[in-house]
């Protein structure tokens, strides 16, 4: 093959590709995106648990709730404490307790009576893991929770914030999308018989705290924003905050994507004195 083919055989591919996301840009750009107005309703400090601090977007959330004056008391279930954690439990906002088998809360039922919102953010990826394994962390860790909580709990305007993934459709045959509608649904109809709401975030690309990034996190970030698909794990936070602050105007099996994240989340911060990243 002659070195100037070789060169086009290699390039079209790229070009087309560079195209094609120059395009994304543009459309994201020029898209009317309408601002949200922050909610108006008086801020009453609740309380809320959250589990997953110690990854990625719990690790947002829980910066995002430490930060806010709506939130009285933040209660971390975690396997392993992080300084972000630590600091917490330090300021006396956050009460932290290891629990390392989430199919069983019968050990932590009493702290469950006065948590009003959950901020849920355990997930794995599914590379290199079973479909029992993956489905019993997305599924029945969640669901295994909501039926204890509720067991002990009857507050009015209960809410369960659950962190799912973008683009997902029921008629998917790929694992991970058909365990993700099955965690939706099964907590969705759940929550139907009980005095709560399930709200499903739906995220692109989550992108860490800015000091816990590295370098390659950051470069994807900034890869994707430009074309509206990723969001800040603070933002996530942000975002469930105003939901939360906003009660029922959020009904049972309200789904999230990134827009409408990103959107919440700036009407949450319109109300703050700094951004919170």
């Amino acid at each position: 093959m002659k070195l100037p083919r070789l060169k086009t055989v290699l390039l079209t591919p790229l070009i087309f590709f560079v195209l094609f996301y120059l395009i994304g840009v543009v459309v994201y750009s020029q898209r009317n995106i309408s601002l949200i107005e922050p909610a108006t309703s008086p801020i009453i400090p609740f309380n809320v648990a959250i589990f997953g601090a110690s990854g990625t977007a719990g690790d947002g959330i829980l910066k995002a709730a430490m930060a806010s004056p709506s939130i009285d008391k933040i209660q971390v279930f975690t396997r392993r404490l992080t300084p972000r954690i630590d600091r917490g439990v330090a300021s006396g906002k956050v009460e932290a307790t290891i629990l390392m088998n989430y199919l069983d809360y019968s050990t932590v039922l009493d702290q469950l009576p006065e948590v009003e919102t959950v901020y849920w953010a355990i997930g794995i990826s599914a590379l290199g893991v079973d479909e029992k394994t993956y489905g019993m962390i997305h599924v029945d860790f969640p669901m295994r929770f909501v039926e204890a909580w509720t067991s002990v709990n009857n507050k009015p305007n209960m809410s369960f914030h659950f962190i799912s993934s973008s683009d997902i459709s029921e008629e998917s045959t790929t694992m991970w999308i058909r365990e993700k509608i099955r965690a939706e649904k099964s907590l969705f109809n759940f929550a139907e018989k009980k005095n709560l709401r399930v709200i499903a975030y739906r995220p692109d690309y989550i992108g860490p705290t800015k000091e816990e990034a590295h370098l390659g996190q950051n470069l994807l970030y900034w890869f994707f924003k430009p074309v509206g698909a990723a969001v800040r794990a603070t933002q996530i936070g942000n975002a469930m905050i105003e939901v939360t602050v906003r009660g029922e105007e959020f009904k049972n099996g309200s789904k999230l994507s990134t827009g409408k994240i990103i959107a919440y989340s700036d009407a949450y911060e319109s109300q703050l004195d700094k951004p919170i990243d």
